[in-house]
């Protein structure tokens, strides 16, 4: 059998690796209780052959150990909201991208295709039948609307994960961003830089996306300092950031940080209507960072590696033939990268001892 010819079975794999066509199996599907030496090279004979996993084969033989009959396929939804006007698809804010979340569907053995609620009549009941109707069990919900149409889908016969804490109720498994560890990330530079009076400026969704971490991380950072340099969170009053302009403003004038941790959009704008220069006057540090925000020094949520992730844990429920909403629901928090930037001062050289 040739490597990479996507028929590898597991005889190939057993005759190659010296287990048991038995062992094999039971390390393909993940069983406990094979030695760890055993595993090891029961995987290395299988990735030298090019084993792909079959996920239809994956869930008949659970199938085969007693569970119903189904018509499943290897397909992957991705239910997004689109409704038109909402404030939460303002450039503001940045979501998953469903080139990363196919990505690792892929190695999964799973296509994806993307359901958009709030258009063409797709209302929560309609999209959950087509699902049903076309052997589609697996999902994945990323949540886009102020309206949380995502929370009235039904979940019982599917295997489901969301990202971000948006979606509240009902609670699936759920990947995110780590933003505890982000915020200190950009407290401890903009310190290290010299900033003496750091704020903190994000709107009410985001704070409640990030289970209020954002707020929380900020307040804990500040226990530490002196009254005199602590700065009032913002958390601005809309959703649409373009309306927020007057509330900056006014706690601007009131604060007067010398740092932010805030929006690459509509931010840069106002702190110039107020005769500020970034980062001369002020420092800029985006909460969200994306590729596109280069030149700006930010906390990169890594947002490839949160796909990633939830694709794990539908793929997972799939094998395990495990539906609905979950009594204990798994949460993998991604640790953010720091990205330096031109909007913040930069790092001071020390010169050696010698």
């Amino acid at each position: 059998m040739k490597p990479g010819s996507g028929m590898v079975g597991v005889r190939a794999i057993a005759a190659k690796s010296g287990a048991s066509p038995m062992t094999v199996s039971r390390v393909l599907r993940g069983a406990p209780n094979v030695a760890a030496s055993t595993r090891a090279r029961v995987l290395k004979a299988a990735a030298e052959l090019g084993y792909q996993p079959d996920p239809h084969l994956s869930r008949m033989m659970h199938l085969v150990r007693g569970r119903k009959a189904s018509g499943t396929r290897a397909i992957l939804a991705v239910i997004r909201e689109d409704r038109e006007h909402d404030e939460l698809h303002d450039a503001a804010y940045q979501y998953v991208s469903p080139h990363d979340i196919a990505r690792r569907a892929t190695q999964h053995g799973y296509q994806v295709e993307e359901f958009h609620l709030g258009i063409d009549r797709m209302i929560p009941t309609r999209l959950t039948n087509i699902l049903k109707a076309r052997g589609i069990e697996g999902m994945i919900v990323s949540p886009q609307s102020s309206e949380m149409l995502c929370a009235q889908l039904d979940y019982t016969d599917f295997a489901a994960a969301t990202f971000g804490y948006g979606l509240k109720t009902p609670s699936l498994h759920r990947s995110a961003g780590n933003m505890t560890l982000g915020i200190h990330q950009a407290a401890s530079v903009l310190t290290a830089r010299g900033y003496k009076r750091i704020g903190l400026a994000v709107t009410q969704w985001v704070d409640d996306r990030s289970e209020h971490t954002y707020s929380a991380s900020m307040l804990h950072f500040q226990k530490s300092l002196p009254r005199s340099q602590r700065v009032p969170i913002l958390l601005l009053p809309h959703n649409n950031l373009s309306r927020c302009g007057s509330a900056f403003k006014t706690w601007m004038k009131a604060n007067t940080p010398d740092a932010l941790i805030s929006f690459d959009t509509y931010i840069p704008e106002w702190l110039a209507k107020l005769g500020l220069r970034i980062p001369d006057d002020i420092g800029l540090v985006v909460h969200d960072w994306t590729e596109k925000m280069a030149g700006f020094a930010g906390i990169h949520q890594r947002r490839n590696h949160v796909a990633a992730a939830a694709v794990d844990l539908v793929a997972t429920q799939l094998q395990h033939n495990e539906r609905g909403i979950p009594e204990v629901p798994r949460q993998i928090l991604i640790p953010p990268a720091w990205i330096d930037g031109d909007s913040i001062r930069p790092q001071k050289e020390h010169s050696g001892l010698g």
